[in-house]
């Protein structure tokens, strides 16, 4: 009898994914977490004079993040419509941002092309995590720097991915992108190629009227939580809405009698320098 457990079709998960992340509109979330591409820049140190890369930018935080330090910035994602968002946010701003449509596990850079190469809850979603890691460190110039944020296993949205889980299970076989949120993990995927790595546990507060309309927001506008609706039955969608429901109220640090909840998220963040 064969035994020998079926290969994971990383394809297929990656086209599926970039399926996810087109329903609803990211944007709208991304609007809310802007603040962590702000500090990660920060924290990046960036030099005016400074070619950046921005993986799987999204609606673009992190690359406009770079461009108002005044770096030459490119932002890669593999979802249309978002990089045109990221473009017309660049343009309100009187920001020059190159957005391109790209893979993060096949960066269409040459090596050593970037003086600082950045992602925020970005990379962490790539199928392939080794092809991804690597395409980060192949871009960066040695000595340029690597800056990532990653939501972590033991936080909100590590937590929120889990409850999702148990109602519409993940591919089998397919490492947790939340692994990326652990320094050892982080280790592993960097290894040699860093001289240095610095991960410091971060939090961003999510703040909504109530626990429910943030079900409702993650519902309708942030992919993985509305393909999973999707997939359930009308009693399966409420057995979800309630467990996330009741998951926001468990990470609320205000913990008051009041409708409105303020949710704790922790996250890393991951200043790599590369050898």
């Amino acid at each position: 009898m064969n035994t020998t457990a079926p290969t994971l079709d990383l394809a297929a998960v990656k086209a599926r994914q970039q399926e996810t992340w087109s329903t609803g509109d990211f944007a709208v979330v991304a609007a809310r977490i802007a603040f962590v591409a702000e500090r990660l820049a920060e924290a990046a140190d960036l030099r005016a004079d400074w070619r950046v890369l921005d993986v799987a930018t999204g609606s673009g935080n992190a690359a406009i993040a770079a461009a108002r330090s005044g770096c030459e910035v490119v932002g890669v994602d593999y979802v249309p419509e978002l990089l045109e968002r990221g473009r017309q946010r660049a343009a309100a701003e009187g920001l020059e941002v190159t957005f391109l449509h790209g893979d993060a596990e096949e960066l269409p850079f040459p090596d050593h092309s970037f003086d600082a190469v950045l992602s925020v809850y970005g990379s962490m979603f790539a199928p392939d995590q080794e092809r991804a890691a690597a395409e980060l460190l192949r871009v960066c110039r040695p000595g340029g720097k690597v800056a990532l944020a990653n939501w972590t296993p033991d936080g909100f949205i590590g937590q929120l991915f889990r409850t999702v889980g148990r109602h519409v299970p993940p591919p089998a076989g397919l490492r947790s992108p939340i692994e990326w949120g652990t320094e050892p993990r982080l280790r592993e995927l960097l290894g040699a190629s860093v001289s240095r790595l610095d991960v410091q546990e971060q939090v961003y507060t999510f703040r909504f009227r109530s626990a429910e309309e943030f079900v409702d927001t993650f519902r309708t506008w942030y992919g993985p939580t509305a393909k999973a609706f999707a997939a359930l039955e009308p009693a399966g969608q409420q057995a979800l809405a309630d467990d996330l429901a009741e998951l926001a109220r468990s990470y609320d640090r205000v913990g008051e009698d009041a409708d409105a909840v303020s949710i704790t998220a922790t996250y890393v963040e991951a200043i790599a320098t590369r050898s």
